[in-house]
């Protein structure tokens, strides 16, 4: 049953990557990355829409929290309810953008890492391709930092 979810999870990220966008370079210091992706902060209300859409982000299939229909989120992967003050902005970005590096077995996919670095088939549209754009992952990291309670 769950290789049957993780086959369908793969398949739904290959089929939404970050709207076409090459990946950026980063710089990891300790457990953080620090400067953002793409100039400027990230926009917490679009960062809550994405982690609730089910389509793109998939964060709600693995992950619970103060998020919108909660009959369908998720128990394989930590509640992030509260998120914003157990983790800074930089340690939420390397956790979105490549969560192996901190833990190499996690089913969790490295965001911003494109799909054929990673070691899966990736069809030809969407090589060379992240799942989500820099943009929408400092959306992402403005929404959860700002889960503190």
């Amino acid at each position: 049953m769950r290789v049957a979810f993780l086959a369908l999870m793969g398949l739904q990220l290959a089929a939404s990557p970050g709207a076409g966008e090459e990946t950026g370079s980063y710089v990891v210091t300790g457990d953080a990355i620090m400067q953002p992706l793409v100039g400027g902060k990230g926009d917490p209300a679009r960062g809550g829409a994405l982690i609730s859409d089910r389509q793109r982000s998939l964060c709600t299939l693995c992950h619970s929290g103060p998020f919108p229909d909660a009959h369908l989120h998720g128990t394989l992967a930590p509640d992030l309810t509260g998120v914003g003050a157990r983790l800074s902005g930089g340690q939420i970005r390397l956790r979105v953008v490549d969560m192996k590096r901190l833990a190499p077995n996690t089913i969790m996919p490295s965001y911003y890492r494109v799909a054929d670095e990673q070691g899966r088939r990736v069809a030809t549209a969407w090589r060379s391709k992240p799942i989500l754009s820099g943009a929408d992952i400092e959306d992402i990291v403005a929404y959860l930092a700002s889960l503190k309670g």
